[in-house]
């Protein structure tokens, strides 16, 4: 092995990659730009409001007491339509997704609860939707939230059951930090698998790889400088992550040795699969496409947007045999949870998938081969 001529090779890696403004984008300002629109969008999740319709045809002193109760709990924005509107079909002309309808002889149902004990008394409030709506249901589930809570207090009667609620985490994380570290181990991933497969197929098929032979270089300096250059990508791109989580949101993490320890073997991991790949795809367009294949189900369904948990369980099956779900899983247990032991597993099961796959890129790469 010739540490010159690896050094040389990864200098020029270096230059092609920042001249290329489009492959700079994608592997670091692209990220950056998810975490600055999902961190955003979801940095108030726990105190999001609706906008909420509310349609009264009770009129009264106590109907008018409960909007002005559900809107001091701070979960909706309230306004009001006019109780001769027919709700349904203004709820279509406004494209509103849910409204209200308090029905008429509220107060006097309230008054024969509260004032003389009748539990047969009772009122059914109207909820007109949009089903179509993806939002709906999480304003549904937030209203009904509101009212069960009015409704204990107006009864007056405590609940027999209560629950007491317990952290297993020793602070209070939000969705930001949660989303982080699936950003960072996508991000290697794709530039690791990408890296390795556009270099390496769009080189073979030049036949710049075959000229190779004819030159110092060998194979080991070859790989070696190509892995240091993926590892200098992932660094980069980790760093430009951390640094605007810290900065825009005020993230708080567990930064720690198993940080680099995930990212080098998600860089071995990807690298390798990629090797692989351009093995069995002898030219660049579907070298890439073969690459697509692979990243795109580990993207979406390996837990790096959402929880695993949210889909069926047939897919949480299929995510758990995804390399990426381990890498994802790893560093959320390092960073948020700081369970060891997790990390550990976790660690353990990407390295094995890691160390077969390189070695088997390994295998696959030479120098010498034809196009």
């Amino acid at each position: 092995m010739n540490l010159r001529v690896v050094g040389a090779n990864l200098v020029v890696s270096v230059k092609s990659f920042y001249r290329e403004k489009t492959a700079v984008f994608f592997r670091i300002a692209f990220p950056a730009l998810l975490i600055l629109v999902f961190g955003t969008i979801f940095m108030d999740k726990d105190n999001m409001s609706f906008d909420l319709c509310v349609q009264d045809l009770d009129q009264t002193k106590s109907s008018a007491q409960l909007v002005q109760t559900i809107e001091l709990s701070g979960r909706f924005k309230i306004s009001t339509i006019a109780p001769a509107i027919n709700a349904t079909q203004y709820a279509k002309d406004h494209k509103l997704n849910l409204v209200l309808g308090i029905p008429e002889g509220f107060e006097k149902s309230l008054m024969r609860r509260m004032a003389l004990g009748d539990p047969d008394a009772s009122v059914t409030f109207t909820v007109v939707y949009d089903p179509s709506s993806s939002a709906a249901p999480t304003k549904m589930q937030a209203l009904d939230a509101v009212l069960a809570g009015i409704n204990q207090e107006m009864s007056g009667q405590s609940p027999f059951i209560r629950s007491a609620k317990t952290s297993i985490l020793a602070k209070k994380y939000r969705f930001i930090e949660f989303f982080v570290p699936g950003i960072i181990a996508m991000t290697v991933m794709t530039s690791s698998l990408f890296g390795a497969v556009n270099v390496n197929a769009e080189l073979r098929q030049k036949g710049v790889i075959r000229k190779l032979s004819t030159t110092p270089i060998t194979r080991t300096d070859w790989i070696l400088s190509n892995i240091l250059y993926q590892f200098i990508l992932a660094v980069l791109s980790t760093v430009v992550i951390l640094l605007e989580s810290y900065a825009v949101f005020n993230v708080s993490l567990q930064i720690n040795a198993w940080l680099p320890v995930f990212v080098v073997l998600d860089v071995f991991a990807f690298v390798g699969l990629g090797m692989i790949l351009t093995r069995v795809a002898k030219d660049a367009e579907s070298a890439a496409a073969a690459a697509n294949a692979f990243m795109f189900p580990m993207m979406f369904l390996s837990g790096t947007f959402f929880p695993v948990e949210m889909m069926p369980g047939f897919l949480q099956k299929f995510a758990r045999i995804l390399p990426l779900y381990y890498v994802n899983e790893g560093l959320r247990a390092s960073m948020v949870s700081a369970d060891n032991m997790a990390a550990l597993r976790y660690a353990a099961v990407i390295g094995v998938f890691a160390a077969v796959v390189f070695v088997l890129g390994i295998m696959t790469t030479t120098l010498s081969e034809e196009t």
